[in-house]
């Protein structure tokens, strides 16, 4: 029987997240990143029960993709994503507008066994250096369930605007380009997964989903060198904006996965009030069938 009880211990400019003797996840919130990855902290490696790998970190398609992270392409004329920035007129073109999301402090890391949160505080500052969000983030580790092959994040954040004037949060689709409204809290799966098997809730899967409104998403594949595969279930969650949560997925070139809080339309944030967002994942040791995810979609709604 694995041991699923769940810790976490600070190394270097990371927090290292364990369920007995495997190393899940690793939160680097302090990145060693060059300005034109727009630097920021993120979850990598991610890794099942077992140890299998579940995330890919600086491929060489998107060097700016680093397992699952918190982020955003088009917020006012500044790029927190990383890479070039797209526009009707020039495609995606370089421009000095990549930002930071830079790491303040923790208010709380703490773990009982059951589970591991992470409370955070961040700055967004854009490439002139101009402070235009303070962002409160918690991070929570649960549901380890070593007979079940799962674990599960739970990511809420309160991002505040406190530039002094309107922040418009939106996506390459909202700038013109079709299919392309990635957003928010980004996963980047293993190059392996690569044609795997997008499956949605209400009997909603494959490539329909790209743009598409639903309570959650799984992507499953299959692993190089091990044995088996795996699934990614996101949760939509929630968003305190009128904006529907649309999901951005792909199997090919890569696997992705983000439930996109400005898909298609933008998001205007006054000066001084605070967009929320909450959304879920659960890492699941083997490839799952329909009916295994409706449950487990049941079970993990928000």
């Amino acid at each position: 029987m694995l041991e699923t009880r769940l810790g976490v211990r600070h190394e270097d400019k990371s927090l290292i997240i364990t369920a007995g003797d495997v190393e899940i996840a690793q939160y680097v919130y302090h990145p060693d990143a060059p300005d034109a990855e727009a630097p920021k902290p993120y979850l990598h490696p991610i890794r099942s029960l077992t140890g299998a790998p579940m995330s890919v970190y600086r491929p060489w398609d998107h060097r700016w993709h680093k397992g699952l992270q918190m982020t955003w392409a088009h917020l006012s004329g500044q790029n927190f994503w990383g890479g070039p920035t797209f526009s009707v007129e020039k495609d995606y073109h370089w421009l000095d507008n990549l930002g930071h999301i830079n790491h303040i402090d923790f208010t709380d890391v703490s773990g009982d066994g059951e589970q591991v949160a992470i409370d955070e505080t961040l700055h967004w500052v854009t490439a002139a250096g101009e402070h235009w969000i303070t962002e409160q983030r918690r991070q929570v580790v649960h549901g380890a369930d070593a007979d079940r092959g799962i674990w599960a994040l739970d990511f809420t954040t309160q991002l505040r605007n406190v530039r002094g004037a309107t922040l418009d949060f939106g996506s390459p689709t909202t700038h013109g380009r079709p299919a392309a409204g990635y957003a928010g809290f980004f996963w980047r799966g293993p190059r392996s997964w690569t044609q795997g098997t997008i499956i949605g809730a209400g009997g909603q899967g494959g490539e329909e989903m790209m743009g598409a409104e639903a309570a959650w998403l799984a992507l499953a594949g299959r692993h190089d060198e091990i044995d088996g595969g795996g699934t990614v279930l996101a949760i939509a969650g929630r968003s305190s904006a009128s904006v529907p949560i649309k999901w951005f997925v792909r199997r090919e070139p890569f696997a992705v996965i983000s439930p996109s809080p400005a898909f298609d339309e933008e998001i205007a944030l006054a000066g001084g009030d605070t967009l929320e967002l909450a959304h879920r994942y659960v890492f699941i040791d083997h490839v799952c069938e329909r009916a295994e995810l409706d449950d487990l979609g049941a079970e993990f709604a928000l």
